[in-house]
């Protein structure tokens, strides 16, 4: 991978990290399409559609984002964090997928399908000293609070008196974790890890910021890199789960099949003149450098229309022809299937 290409694709998961999935006012920032690339002047326009897939990260720009609980840290003792693990061990990207499904298009409530899940999946919670009442926060999204649901139904088998209480954004929570408001709430490894990178540290003269110098490789990308940054502002994790929940960038089947376009880099060669793109308000003042799309695929985002973190004004936008890609989520219920 280029150097640096990571620590970029870092600092816009901090952008990330506090939009909520909620509607938010359009706008647009644009600059002139490059000239310096070949290929057609006004790159591909946007294609309208019925269904929507996402385009493979073929170089791994943004680093993965593992579902992981984040923990009260003087909560942490046997019976719960293997309970947690447990959960964290049956889940997948593919049943996680599944489950955003039966909340956004089946209709169902999060709490019934986290607790069918817990059910049906028989995990194996096998230490049942827990005892006590446990606060399980969920964040705004239905993925979140399916998981929390996840959580609190292992942790009733481990002994424990779990109630689900929704907290909100990553700014809420991890203070609510700090404090013992909540003990438990589900995370993702990437976005967590560039937000505690952005909080101040208290034993640090001035309260500045951890350190993030550039240094081309990614800072936090393994358990024990993540767990030292929650020692820092104090939190702890269980293990990370194979199910993902990833940045990803989305166009319509139909775009995808007019421009034969499968992955990032198949996007970059195919639309060298420039490409409109969707996402959070948090990116529009600086989305028409996005340097780690810019960089690592030779893409230009000639155009940046402010929509929504990952929600249904960037989907919207992308069926009826808005823009061309859309910034969404790799579990999202809404993706046409790959593969």
């Amino acid at each position: 991978m280029r150097a640096g290409m990571v620590t970029v694709a870092a600092v816009v998961l901090v952008l990330l990290a506090g939009c909520a999935a909620q509607d938010a006012g359009a706008g647009e920032t644009t600059r002139p399409p490059s000239t310096g690339a070949a290929g057609p002047a006004d790159g591909c326009q946007p294609v309208a559609g019925d269904a929507i897939v996402v385009l493979e990260d073929d170089l791994q720009v943004w680093p993965a984002q593992n579902v992981v609980p984040a923990i009260y840290p003087f909560a942490v003792e046997a019976p719960l964090v293997a309970a947690l693990d447990a959960a964290s061990a049956s889940l997948d990207t593919q049943t996680l997928a599944a489950l955003n499904r039966s909340v956004d298009v089946d209709g169902l409530a999060p709490g019934d399908v986290g607790a069918a899940y817990v059910a049906d999946a028989r995990i194996p919670v096998t230490d049942t000293g827990g005892s006590g009442p446990v606060v399980v926060g969920a964040g705004g999204t239905s993925e979140s609070a399916v998981l929390a649901h996840i959580y609190a139904g292992v942790l009733a088998q481990a002994g424990y008196e779990p109630e689900v209480r929704v907290v909100g954004e990553r700014e809420i929570a991890v203070p609510a974790l700090t404090t013992g408001e909540i003990t438990v709430v589900p995370e993702y490894t990437g976005a967590l890890q560039a937000y505690l990178q952005s909080v101040p540290d208290p034993d640090a003269p001035g309260s500045s910021p951890a350190a993030t110098e550039p240094t081309g490789e990614p800072v936090a990308s393994t358990p024990e890199a993540l767990s030292g940054l929650g020692e820092r502002v104090g939190l702890a994790f269980g293990t990370p789960s194979p199910a993902r929940r990833d940045l990803a960038i989305a166009v319509t089947t139909t775009f995808a099949e007019e421009h034969g376009v499968s992955t990032l880099s198949d996007l970059a060669e195919a639309c060298r003149g420039g490409v409109i793109l969707g996402g959070p308000p948090t990116l529009a003042d600086r989305a028409v450098e996005l340097p780690e799309l810019e960089e690592a695929y030779g893409l230009t985002v000639s155009r940046y229309t402010s929509l929504d973190d990952g929600g249904p004004l960037t989907k919207s936008a992308l069926k009826s022809g808005q823009v061309a890609l859309g910034l969404v989520y790799t579990t999202d219920a809404a993706l046409a299937p790959t593969g």
